[in-house]
């Protein structure tokens, strides 16, 4: 009997993991690190998103403090060993209970400002120390203009070196260490000298997988989404950064300029005379009312405010411009110049 409750108890367990998985991104995918990352590995990154995302360099952007917030609640949990593996098995609604029955849990009652001072010492924000690291790769990624519009996820075959194992020893960490060596009665001379220590020998092997880049609303060209030390390792090094650099894709109805969308409409020589009832679809297949009563001229542009891209971590979006093509007639019947002359005339 014990052992059906135990059964039972560790079915729920899962479930309510499963449906914190399904539900959203998990703080791994919020600090984009691997679910076996190191607590270094989580430091760094969580170092440098917080820096991205800081309120102090982007005032007034509410998606900029939304993610600053997640990112903070992320590397509250994932930084402390108990929450982490509490997390690790039994999801966020473990982390409740945890909470619920007097530990820390999940960022309940914690001030983001403070995680934030105690990890950058409380000063003003500064960039990464120099370190040596591996190098960045930079992949140009095509996006469609539907995913710049709504937002979206690409998945992407990656291939990397990844370092092993190899039998033997090798020489590593080496550093030049000073000190002095007698030459006569009281004359020293300064000597330096490389000391190293001996590691396991390495390798490189090749490693393939799929990563899945979000793209996020209103992302411009040249952009990137980072991948923190998942660019070329480094033999006693950390490994670069895997950077996607936004482009967008062509696309065989609108044109982007900026947070701008420009597209082309033909009308009939009689719709451009006495107007026309028309909408087109939209990226998202909403449409947009072009009708209008009066005179359309060959080449005109129109614009249609807040009908463009959306603007990056914003509610706003840009303008949509509509330039008008009017499709004369290749031939016109004696009859057909009368009447026309007649009205025209």
């Amino acid at each position: 009997m014990a052992h059906r409750r135990a059964r039972l108890l560790f079915l729920l367990c899962a479930l309510c993991y499963a449906l914190n998985v399904i539900a959203g991104k998990s703080y791994y995918e919020v600090l984009q690190v691997p679910r076996g990352a190191s607590d270094e590995q989580i430091k760094r990154a969580y170092r440098k998103l917080a820096l991205k995302y800081h309120p102090d360099k982007n005032p007034g952007n509410e998606e900029a403090n939304k993610r600053f917030a997640e990112i903070n609640n992320a590397y509250e949990v994932l930084s402390d060993s108990e929450t982490r593996n509490i997390y690790d098995t039994y999801g966020e609604e473990g982390l409740k209970q945890h909470a619920a029955s007097g530990g820390r849990g999940g960022g309940m009652g914690v001030n983001i400002q403070d995680i934030f001072s105690s990890f950058f010492g409380g000063g003003p924000m500064e960039e990464d120390e120099k370190i040596v690291k591996g190098d960045d790769v930079i992949v140009e990624l095509d996006a469609t203009l539907e995913d710049l519009y709504m937002g979206g996820s690409l998945k992407v075959w990656r291939e990397k070196n990844v370092i092993k194992p190899a039998p033997g020893k090798r020489r590593c960490n080496c550093r030049n260490e000073v000190y002095h060596k007698q030459i006569g009665p009281g004359m020293f001379q300064q000597m330096t000298e490389q000391v190293c220590e001996q590691c396991q020998n390495v390798k490189y092997e090749r490693e393939g997988y799929f990563v899945t880049v979000d793209i996020e609303k209103g992302m411009q060209d040249g952009q990137e989404v980072v991948f923190y030390e998942d660019g070329e390792p480094k033999i006693d090094g950390e490994p670069g950064d895997l950077k996607f650099r936004i482009r967008t894709a062509p696309h065989d109805r609108f044109r982007r300029e900026g947070n701008n969308l420009h597209t082309t409409v033909t009308v009939t020589l009689v719709q451009a005379l006495v107007g026309f009832e028309k909408t087109i679809e939209h990226l998202d297949e909403h449409l947009v009312d072009i009708s209008t009563k009066g005179i359309t001229k060959p080449k005109e542009v129109r614009k249609f405010g807040g009908e463009g891209m959306p603007l990056h971590f914003s509610n706003k979006k840009g303008d949509l411009y509509i330039t008008f093509e009017v499709l004369f007639p290749t031939t016109l019947t004696e009859d057909q110049k009368t009447r026309i002359k007649e009205v025209l005339g």
